[in-house]
């Protein structure tokens, strides 16, 4: 069996840094080697120490790059490739005026190829490994994605969106056939290679009662999947869901009364929560995903990180392609970076480059599997250039530590700093 040695600087969280000095939270070594073979990483650790289990191995010597564990997105709209930086609206008109008519397009199932191939191709090119991504309506859509991620053997997890009303029709399913076709895909696809299905009702203003009702079977048939929503990302989304569903306590109530929450279900944004939808997100289990980038463009509002995490609730981090701006969970951090400051809250850079790795692996309960350099853990890798532009390679001349390096990367890096990734072992970009 082929063996392959990457040399380089390594670095791999443990935990949530608090800052440089929690070196018990990371791992970093300054000759470092991975060992890879069958899309794993079997052995990690100083050079000498790995290269000597495997002098058969072919090396791939990255020095004087930074090795890290492949980045994770853990909110992302496969369909909206072609609508990101569609100019002016705030959402529920951006989402008329652009993305469901651009979702519409995916019932064709040639398109629904063609583009999750640049899809996949963009999220390798940005350093991203593994997805969490919300398909169209079109069973086909999901299909060609799932078709696409097992070709390369890349961690993917997506579902059909589930939206029987108030969108236009071509992208209207119904409660019915939103429980068939998932049931249908999660046959296909979940638990196939390095697959698994997210349970996807778009939002409760795009799901009647019943359609929610058949996303809770779908829950209960299938435990092991994932669920998918979004949640309070805007104030006039607030108002229009309170006014379809007035017998709740507040927006989650709806997903909560509905049995959607738990430790496998991820909201996307989760902004303008109230008192008791924190305290119930806490309870659950659930997961906010923190989307930067998407909230500052269509000026949906400020994620609260600190109070979240002074309720014990893990969030994700994740780019909201196509409202989100960027690709890169590099750009993700830069602007979450913004957000915080806005709100007299630090990300240390130790604690960006955890969030992205293993903070979003733990939050989708795969951090045995993904998000780290542990041996044992599957071979999705970056390589990272902190000086890979003029710019970046002038203020690293200043730099003298590890965090000034990942900050550099962090403000000022994108996809010209990712040298290489690699998924399961298999190098994604030409070089």
């Amino acid at each position: 069996m082929t063996k392959t040695l990457l040399r380089g600087r390594i670095l791999t969280f443990h935990a949530r840094p608090c800052d440089a000095s929690d070196t018990d939270a990371f791992t970093y070594i300054e000759d470092g080697a991975l060992l890879l073979s069958d899309g794993q990483i079997i052995a990690s650790g100083p050079h000498a120490d790995v290269a000597g289990q495997a002098p058969e191995a072919q090396v791939i010597d990255h020095r004087p790059h930074l090795l890290m564990a492949g980045f994770i997105d853990t909110h992302i709209h496969f369909p909206q490739v072609q609508v990101v930086a569609s100019w002016g609206a705030k959402l529920l008109d951006w989402l008329s005026d652009y993305t469901f008519p651009a979702e519409a397009e995916y019932a064709n199932a040639q398109h629904s190829r063609a583009m999750a191939r640049v899809f996949c191709d963009l999220l390798t090119d940005h350093g991203t490994t593994t997805a969490v991504a919300f398909c169209s309506v079109h069973k086909s859509s999901a299909e060609a994605l799932f078709s696409e991620a097992q070709s390369r053997n890349m961690r993917m997890i997506a579902g059909k969106t589930m939206m029987d009303r108030n969108a236009s029709p071509a992208v209207h399913d119904t409660a019915q056939s939103s429980y068939n076709d998932s049931t249908a895909l999660i046959a296909q696809w979940h638990g196939r290679n390095r697959l698994s299905y997210a349970i996807t009702p778009r939002f409760a203003i795009t799901s009647t009662p019943e359609q929610l009702e058949m996303a809770r079977t779908l829950a209960a048939e299938h435990p092991s999947c994932f669920i998918q929503t979004h949640l309070s990302e805007n104030h006039a989304e607030i108002v229009e869901t309170k006014r379809l569903y007035p017998q709740a306590r507040d927006y989650l109530d709806i997903y909560e009364s509905h049995g959607l929450l738990g430790p496998r279900t991820l909201l996307g944004h989760a902004l303008h929560l109230e008192h008791r939808e924190v305290e119930a997100l806490a309870a659950t289990g659930s997961h906010p995903v923190f989307c930067p980038t998407s909230n500052l463009f269509l000026g949906s509002g400020l994620f609260d990180d600190a109070h979240l995490r002074a309720h014990g609730i893990d969030s994700g981090i994740a780019t909201d392609i196509g409202g989100g701006t960027s690709y890169s969970m590099l750009q993700t951090l830069n602007e979450g970076y913004k957000v915080l400051q806005l709100q007299d809250q630090t990300l240390h850079a130790l604690q960006a480059f955890d969030w992205i790795t293993r903070g979003n692996a733990a939050v989708l309960g795969l951090s045995d599997k993904i998000g780290t350099l542990a041996p044992g853990t599957e071979a999705d890798i970056v390589v990272l250039d902190a000086r890979a532009t003029p710019a970046m390679a002038v203020r690293m001349d200043r730099a003298e530590r590890l965090d000034e390096e990942l900050f550099v990367l962090q403000m000022m890096g994108d996809d010209r700093a990712i040298v290489q990734t690699y998924v399961a072992g298999a190098p994604q970009k030409t070089v």
